[in-house]
This record gives structure tokens, sequence and C-alpha cells, in this order.
């Protein structure tokens, strides 16, 4: 096969290619502005300590439970709604992500695709600082919500790190967000009831 065969055979792959990616697959983040917004340090001038995730998580969402990060999934067991999917509201958990006492929760605040979500959070970075409207978004080969990585305010960036996320605590049912927004929900609701 001469060079121009071999050019035309390539040309015909990267054609066959071109057709296997969908734009659907592609997040465009050029075309959605990221957040620039992250709160302010909770470490202020009179010496309070700077906030942790799990009091703000606690905070803003319908889920009361205590203690560290890690132990949330554990303690939500037949208290909480657990789902692998997000809802808007849930409590997204990350675990075992710097060792199996590490853990942190992050407040669903909307459901923006498939594999894309906003989060509210503090500590993230370990500052104390409470970041709103923070994309995360789904890297887990089966599309499961099980490895996320975080967009970096700060930064501008995404993260450089993926992490496992044990699940999604509480949220609200499809019935309260129909009756929130006043409309009705389409069959690619992110909620999984059956967990």
């Amino acid at each position: 096969m001469g060079v121009i065969g071999k050019l035309a055979a390539v040309a015909l792959l990267a054609l066959a290619l071109e057709g296997c990616a969908s734009s659907e697959d592609v997040m465009d983040y050029g075309a959605t502005p990221m957040p620039r917004e992250h709160g302010q340090s909770m470490v202020q001038e009179d010496g309070h300590k700077p906030l942790q995730c799990v009091p703000y998580a606690r905070d803003h969402s319908s889920v009361n439970i205590h203690s560290d990060a890690y132990t949330w999934w554990d303690q939500a067991a037949g208290k909480y709604q657990r789902s692998s999917l997000p809802s808007d509201g849930a409590v997204m958990v990350l675990n075992n992500y710097a060792g199996p006492a590490r853990g942190h929760v992050a407040v669903v605040r909307a459901l923006v695709g498939p594999r894309e979500i906003r989060v509210d959070h503090a500590n993230w970075q370990d500052d104390g600082s409470i970041y709103v409207n923070d994309p995360v978004e789904d890297v887990s080969s089966e599309n499961d919500w099980s490895l996320v990585r975080v967009y970096n305010l700060k930064a501008g960036a995404w993260g450089g790190k993926v992490y496992p996320v044990q699940g999604f605590i509480g949220g609200y049912s499809q019935g309260d967000l129909l009756a929130e927004r006043g409309a009705t929900m389409g069959p690619t609701s992110l909620t999984d009831e059956n967990n």
C-alpha cells in the first residue's frame, strides 16, 4: 500500500472514529462559565475556628448526622434514603481518599447533567472556606457516580485527583421536587429509588 493509500485509510479511520464521539458525551465548560464565588474563610479576627464540612452539610441539608464525615454513610442506614446517584439536596459522601478515617461531605445544589452536579461544601481545601455552586464531575467508567473529580474554584480548573464516592444521603424525593418546582420530572431523573 502506497503513501496515498495509507493516508486514505487514516482519513477513513478518523471519519469512522468521529462518528463514535457524541457532542452529548463532551462537556463544554467554555459554554457554561465556571462560578468564581467561593465564600469567605470562617477564620475570623476574633479567633473562631475554620468551618468544617460536617457542620456545614448538616446545616444546609435535611440530614442531621453528627461525627466525622467518613461515618455518615453507615450512620444514615435505616434513617435516611441512601442512593448511588445524586439528587437535589442530597449529601454526597466521599470516603477513603486519604486513608480509611478520611471523608468529606457536600450538599448537592443542582443536577446539571447525567455526569455533572453542583455542590456547596466547606473546608474542601483544608482552608475553612465555604465553596458554593462548585462543579463535580462523574468520572467513573460505569457512569455510576462511584468516582468524581471536583472543580477547583480558586485555581479556575478541574482538580487533578479522583475521589471515591460512597453514595448520596437524603435529598428531595421526586414528589418534593414536583411540588417545589410545579412541574413534572422526565424519565431521565437522576434519583435512584432502589437503594
